[in-house]
């Protein structure tokens, strides 16, 4: 079991897991899953669409289930959209397919699933916007030192 912070556990996801499995990601431009893979897609992310409904999605294959994509693509985060409820047999799939990291969108958490994730050594998070953090993140995602305001005076 990890004993990061949240804050250190969300820095080290963004700066060490870059192939994303996003579970219940729409291919309706206009849903939150859709803008959100798009935009990390376009941060020189790999996404794995998982939609069992879906054949493409953001030019990527889908997939039906997280083990189906797993025997084409190693997955090291995986993205959940997909109500709090039906999170349990998510996280069981992310640990059986040997995923590092558990991601529940914001308005997304299951006490229950995040603490057997975690005592299964995968890093969660819940309850957090992937986008949000990852602009807010500093550059390279792991350092802890503030980002220099464009605005700060010369040293002198």
């Amino acid at each position: 079991m990890n004993t990061l912070t949240e804050t250190e556990t969300i820095r080290h996801i963004l700066a060490h897991h870059r192939t994303v499995a996003v579970v219940g990601l729409s291919p309706k431009t206009h849903r939150d899953s859709y803008e959100v893979a798009q935009y990390m897609q376009a941060q020189g992310w790999r996404i794995i669409p998982i939609n069992p409904n879906a054949t493409e999605i953001l030019g990527e294959k889908a997939h039906p289930t997280l083990t189906a994509a797993a025997q084409h693509e190693t997955i090291e985060l995986v993205d959940v959209f997909r109500n709090s409820a039906d999170v349990p047999p998510v996280v069981d799939e992310a640990m059986a397919i040997g995923a590092k990291a558990v991601w529940l969108q914001l308005g997304i958490a299951h006490e229950a699933a995040a603490k057997k994730a975690r005592e299964a050594g995968l890093l969660v998070v819940q309850n957090k916007c992937l986008l949000v953090e990852h602009r807010r993140s500093p550059p390279g995602g792991s350092s802890s030192r503030p980002r220099p305001s464009a605005f700060s005076p010369s040293p002198t």
